[in-house]
C-alpha cells in the first residue's frame, strides 16, 4: 500500500471522527486515533507514521519488537492492544508506550516487576470484557475494583484508563448501549479517587464501530482495516 492510499483512508478516518465529536459536543483532539497496524509490515507503517496518526496500536508483542526496534514507528507512541501474555512481559515494558490489554491482577504484578527492574513507570488501561463474552479476553467488570486496588501496591505502574471490545451488535442502538455501560464504569472508577489510578483515557471503538464509542464517551479509538485494509492474516 502506497502513503498515498494509506492518506486517503486516513482522511475520510478523520473526516468521520470529526463529525461524532461534533455530533457529542466534543473539541477536536479530545479523541486519539490509534492506528491498530496488526500484521502490517515495519515499511507500511513506516510509511503511515509520516500521516497523521497520533499512535499505533499492536496486537502481537513480537510485531510491536520488530516495528520499534526497526524505528518503523518513526518516534511516535506504540501500545500493546492484544493480550499479553506474563511471559512476554519482559520484551513489551519499555517498548511499549502503554499497555492498554491489561486484565488480571497477576499480570498487574509482572508488568510492575518488569517496570522496576527497568526502573520506569510504565502506563498501562485495565482491559474490561463489557459484555462478559466466554471467546474474548479482558476481567469481568465486576473484577475492576480489585485490579484497581491491587495497582496501589505497584508503584511503578500507572494506571491511566479503561479498555474494552464489546460484543458484536445487530444495531447502533445496542453497540452504544455497550459503550455507555463502559463509560459509566469509566466514570465509577475516577470518583473512586485511587492514587495510582487516573481515569483519563477510555479506549474503546474500532473501524466498524468507533463513530458510536465517540458519541459514548471514547477518549482513544482503534482503527485498522479502515486505515490500512483488509489484513493479511497469512503473515
Amino acid at each position: 500500500m502506497t502513503q498515498q492510499e494509506i492518506a486517503r483512508r486516513l482522511e475520510e478516518v478523520r473526516s468521520r471522527m470529526q463529525r461524532a465529536m461534533e455530533a457529542a459536543g466534543r473539541k477536536p483532539g479530545q479523541v486519539l486515533l490509534c492506528a491498530a497496524s496488526k500484521t502490517q509490515s515495519p515499511e507500511t507503517v513506516a510509511l503511515a507514521a509520516g500521516l497523521d496518526i497520533d499512535l499505533f496500536g499492536e496486537n502481537r508483542v513480537q510485531e510491536l519488537v520488530d516495528k520499534f526496534d526497526k524505528g518503523a514507528y518513526g518516534g511516535k507512541r506504540a501500545d500493546m492492544i492484544g493480550h499479553l501474555q506474563t511471559n512476554k512481559v519482559r520484551q513489551t515494558v519499555g517498548r511499549a508506550g502503554m499497555i492498554q490489554s491489561v486484565d488480571s491482577e497477576k499480570l498487574l504484578r509482572c508488568i510492575q516487576a518488569e517496570a522496576a527492574r527497568q526502573q520506569l513507570v510504565q502506563p498501562v488501561l485495565l482491559e474490561i470484557n463489557i459484555g462478559g463474552e466466554a471467546s474474548k479476553t479482558g476481567a469481568a467488570a465486576d473484577l475492576l475494583w480489585p485490579m484497581l486496588e491491587a495497582a496501589e501496591d505497584c508503584p511503578n505502574l500507572l494506571v491511566q484508563g479503561l479498555m474494552t471490545v464489546p460484543p458484536k451488535a445487530d444495531t447502533e442502538a445496542e453497540n452504544r448501549a455497550m459503550f455507555a455501560r463502559m463509560y459509566r464504569l469509566f466514570c465509577q472508577a475516577g470518583e473512586r479517587g485511587y492514587a495510582r489510578s487516573r481515569m483519563e483515557v477510555l479506549s474503546m471503538g474500532m473501524s466498524s464501530d468507533f463513530e458510536a464509542a465517540i458519541l459514548e464517551g471514547a477518549t482513544l479509538v482503534r482503527v485498522g482495516s479502515s486505515i490500512f485494509g483488509p489484513r493479511n492474516y497469512t503473515v
